[in-house]
């Protein structure tokens, strides 16, 4: 039984009138109407007299009930979102690689003291993830770059930092200070798998550099920075990522570069558009604090 068409009922009878109730319930009259004639088939019988206006002896009585059914949903309604508002819950995680650099093990970290109450799980992400385990509800929150352009996440920027290459230590350009975007584009790079986005795609290749052509590949897939620093190290590829990527994955045979002309870059942290759980409206409060108190230190934004 839909308790909307009940409501819209009691409307009709408590008005005796079906545009005063159209108007109270801010429904179209024709919305109300249908919806007394679909209680009427459903119960086989007339509930409302048309001229005048009011209930039929059935219709009293299936209004008793009505006023009874919905005072329980609401009960039922206030029930839930208190036992939903005092029960810890689980918050999951996402991260890709090493996520917003220093900044996530601090969230986690700090969040986990403030909120010992609540479970929070760290879930791993590939590159083929830059949104699909949020939308898809594995994670709740989920640290990634680049910032995703679709309007199902919303976005809490948290670094920006300068691009670099992961090359092979042999290669030549490997001892260089820094390179150009020039001296990179025609380098074999790691192959991602067709299910990868467009836009981490694109980040990794630099894309917008080559005027969207595809890059030269190399023999190998890859879709964790592991992946990547193995290909590398073997001489079969090149990668692309943030500068703090080789705070975190120093690797023998590898170098990290940076790309003095490529644009700076963001690494995010996103959750869904209009999610007002109190868990990751916490959880977005506390990094984006983070990224401000320690963003600076960290020398992560351009001067």
């Amino acid at each position: 039984m839909d308790l909307r068409r009940l409501e819209t009922l009691l409307a009709v009878a408590d008005e005796a009138h079906f545009g005063r109730a159209a108007e109270r319930l801010f429904l179209a009259k024709a919305t109300v109407t249908e919806h007394v004639k679909q209680l009427e088939q459903d119960f086989g019988t007339p509930l409302l007299d048309r001229s005048p206006v009011r209930l039929t002896p059935a219709g009293h009585r299936l209004a008793r009930h009505a006023r009874a059914l919905l005072a329980a949903a609401e009960v039922a309604r206030a029930d839930v979102a208190e036992a939903a508002s005092s029960e810890p819950g689980t918050l999951r995680v996402g991260v890709m690689g090493h996520g917003s650099a220093e900044l996530t093990p601090a969230t986690v970290q700090a969040f986990r003291m403030a909120h010992p109450e609540i479970d929070l799980r760290v879930v791993p992400l590939d590159f083929t993830e830059h949104v699909s385990a949020l939308l898809e509800h594995r994670v709740d929150v989920a640290f990634v770059r680049p910032a995703p352009e679709d309007e199902r996440v919303e976005i809490d920027v948290l670094t920006t930092e300068r691009r670099i290459v992961v090359v092979p230590a042999r290669w030549e350009l490997a001892d260089a200070p820094e390179v150009e975007l020039a001296d990179v584009l025609d380098l074999p790079f790691i192959r991602l798998p067709e299910r990868t986005p467009r836009q981490f795609s694109d980040y990794l290749y630099f894309t917008a550099a080559r005027g969207g052509e595809a890059p030269r590949r190399g023999r190998d897939d890859a879709v964790t920075p592991h992946e990547v620093l193995a290909t590398a190290a073997a001489g079969r590829g090149a990668g692309s990522a943030l500068e703090s990527f080789e705070r975190f994955y120093p690797w023998p045979g590898t170098r990290c570069v940076p790309v003095a002309d490529a644009p700076w870059e963001h690494s995010v942290l996103v959750s869904r558009s209009g999610d007002l759980g109190p868990q990751v409206r916490a959880f977005r409060t506390v990094a984006t604090g983070l990224a401000r108190e320690l963003g600076p230190g960290l020398r992560l934004s351009p001067a």
